[in-house]
């Protein structure tokens, strides 16, 4: 049998019972959709994460502390593996020594100073803490409007902060930040929209107010290297050169495991400095993504799997159907492997059309989806490829047990069935 004439003999058994096939079709089209939905919003979103963490932060480490259980009323704080509080005990020194490594451009701490409320004008808005920095941390072109902030008095807000006001906050005016026991008035250096300052300020800056960290940052712990009461800090971002993060990464490695450090000290012995760069945020960040994806995706193979049991009822169906029909071809000559081609063609037909239809229907809603969470949309080529082969996969293997079965008919009982 020329395959043209069995491709087209296949066609004509499947159109000739339209919505038996169409809803066979649609369980596989749900399959193959739901897996390329899935995957293309998946690939979108960490694309554009992992995007979004390079581009602003290629060369920054993080340094963060060891955390801290609340401390009891008759002793100090011990740090722990719970996450009650962080433990400031990156000290002043600290710092200074990080900064005379080699490749490094800036040493940036970041501590928390809680706060009660905002105000400018006659508008108070609640705020639960301010950061206190220094002016490294933001970035060359990060400010809407002013700049970083060059004086005691003055402070810088994001965004987001700014537009909480009722009225247009502008460089140059007032901000009053109630302390608790005190408030102080502040003039308004810039108004920012982009920083540095570490792992959770990914795409749009937190409603955040920056303050230099000399004098407002008042966290100090005992210096055992010094003698003395030090700021100390539970998170320090370090600028490194282009091209020597690595170096950097480990010098500042060997540097918390030298004795000239304070933060071991004063951390404790169970506590410690993690020490992150934007490489290995950046494969964290991929692989809880990427099993994300993998797990959802499966919903949509196991849709698949409906669809495939599908295929093979629809296709053992028209073996019975066709028995007599299969009985007159083996009659006239027609070979066991031309029937079982027959066969097999139809079920891969459908496993094809189901394919076919379901990539453009799942990339659709994947953009419709990564549309809504605005992230830029991604093609996942790989998962399409995929997607294609499980479908005419699933059509060969549904296929092969009706096609063996229809090659098996015996055709003088096959002549005689009605």
């Amino acid at each position: 049998m020329d395959p043209r004439e069995g491709i087209r003999i296949a066609v004509r058994a499947l159109t000739g019972h339209k919505l038996r096939s169409t809803l066979t079709i649609v369980g596989i089209i749900i399959g193959i959709a739901t897996v390329v939905a899935f995957a293309s919003f998946g690939t979108s979103v960490q694309s554009d994460v992992v995007a979004e963490f390079q581009g602003t932060s290629a060369s920054e480490i993080y340094l963060l502390t060891g955390v801290q259980d609340a401390p009891d009323d008759d002793g100090p704080p011990v740090p722990t593996g719970g996450s009650e509080f962080a433990l400031p005990g990156i000290t002043t020194h600290d710092i200074e020594q990080l900064r005379d490594i080699d490749g490094v451009r800036a040493v940036i701490p970041l501590g928390d100073r809680p706060v009660i409320s905002l105000q400018h004008n006659n508008d108070t808005i609640g705020q639960d803490a301010v950061t206190a920095t220094t002016p490294a941390v933001f970035t060359d072109g990060a400010f809407a409007t002013g700049g970083p902030f060059n004086d005691t008095d003055e402070l810088v807000l994001t965004q987001r902060v700014a537009d909480r006001f009722t009225g247009t906050v502008s460089v140059g005016d007032t901000i009053v930040v109630d302390f608790g026991d005190r408030t102080r008035s502040f003039t308004v250096a810039g108004i920012a929209t982009d920083a540095r300052g570490g792992i959770g300020d990914l795409g749009e800056l937190t409603p955040t107010v920056y303050l230099p960290a000399d004098p407002h940052y008042e966290q100090t712990v005992a210096s055992p290297t010094q003698g003395v009461d030090q700021r100390a800090y539970s998170q320090v971002t370090v600028v490194a050169e282009a091209g020597a993060v690595t170096a950097v990464q480990a010098a500042i490695d060997d540097y918390f495991s030298s004795p000239a450090a304070d933060a071991p000290r004063v951390l404790g012995a169970n506590a410690s400095v993690t020490v992150q760069s934007t490489a290995d945020v950046v494969e964290g960040i991929q692989s809880v993504l990427q099993d994300i994806t993998r797990l959802v995706t499966g919903i949509g193979v196991l849709a698949l799997l409906v669809g495939a049991v599908g295929i093979a009822n629809i296709m053992l169906v028209s073996v019975t159907e066709r028995t007599r029909e299969i009985g007159i071809m083996k009659a006239i000559g027609a070979q066991n492997r031309e029937i079982m081609g027959l066969f097999l063609a139809e079920s891969i037909l459908l496993g094809l059309v189901g394919a076919l239809l379901g990539v453009p229907v799942g990339l659709a809603v994947g953009y419709v989806a990564a549309q809504y969470a605005e992230v830029s949309f991604s093609l996942p080529l790989g998962w399409i490829a995929l997607a294609t082969g499980m479908g005419l996969l699933i059509g060969v293997i549904a296929g092969l047990y009706p096609a063996w079965r229809a090659a098996r008919v015996d055709p003088i009982e096959a002549l005689r069935y009605e």
